[in-house]
């Protein structure tokens, strides 16, 4: 049976690549820039329904992002792929874990879980040392599941040579970190009213998509309203590219909530 989700609220958490926006050194314009729309935590989203509170991945800015938005309760993380920029703060889950008591669910493909466990080797000693993280390893793959009052699909993505997931809910899909996508996601994202996809900046990368492939594959999935996240300072001032993009699309910006309906 299904999950009802209702009174689903999505927040960026951050909407930045792995180096984050400023760059460290850089004296660019989007750098230098006091538009708060240019200022770009690692990418990651959490979603708040009446039931749960859930985040897609944990970066290295975790701690700074949850601090920022008050959360004072996590219910579980989904993991998109391994890269650091979304795992590296799996290690500030522990508040939470001793608050509630009880070992924090990841869901993780198999793909990803043994950098998970060599990066966290601690967490996963068979007697690890007080105060060390615990989780609660939930196998991810294309298989849709339940968490709570979310109803979750996963699709799977290709990243360069890595396998990363998208997650679709209800009428809402977040798609971050590919360089291009099957029909069969394609097909599985049909109908998306509110999409947050990765667009990494203007020109061609190997591993990332374009602000015109991206674009391309919303109105594909006739998506209503598409927000852009892991973007990088190549991409421009949010300004000047939210003026050219189409009706219905904008940059993702940090702290953005879209309520989903």
């Amino acid at each position: 049976m299904q999950a009802k989700t209702k009174n689903m609220i999505v927040t960026v958490l951050g909407s930045g690549t792995s180096q984050g926006v400023p760059v460290i050194g850089c004296t660019c314009p989007v750098c230098q820039s006091n538009d708060p729309r240019d200022k770009r935590l690692r990418t990651s989203i959490l979603i708040q329904t009446d039931e749960v509170t859930v985040a897609v991945d944990a970066g290295p800015d975790f701690r700074q992002q949850m601090l920022r938005e008050n959360i004072t309760k996590l219910d579980a993380v989904l993991i998109t792929h391994e890269h650091k920029d979304h795992i590296g703060g799996l290690d500030d889950l522990r508040p939470y874990i001793f608050m509630q008591k009880k070992p924090m669910p990841l869901y993780v493909a198999d793909t990803a879980l043994p950098e998970i466990k060599r990066e966290y080797s601690y967490a996963f000693d068979e007697h690890p040392y007080p105060g060390a993280p615990t989780y609660d390893i939930r196998r991810l793959d294309e298989t849709p599941f339940d968490f709570g009052d979310l109803h979750i699909v996963p699709i799977k993505l290709k990243h360069y040579t890595l396998t990363c997931y998208a997650f679709r809910i209800g009428n809402f899909a977040y798609v971050t970190d590919l360089s291009e996508i099957s029909e069969e996601a394609i097909e599985k994202l049909q109908g998306v009213e509110y999409l947050i996809i990765e667009a990494l900046q203007k020109k061609k990368h190997y591993s990332h998509l374009t602000l015109d492939e991206a674009i391309e594959i919303s109105k594909r999935v006739g998506a209503k309203k598409t927000w852009f996240t892991h973007c990088s300072h190549s991409m421009g001032l949010a300004a000047d590219v939210n003026r050219k993009l189409p009706d219905g699309m904008m940059l993702a910006y940090d702290g953005l909530k879209i309520r989903i309906e």
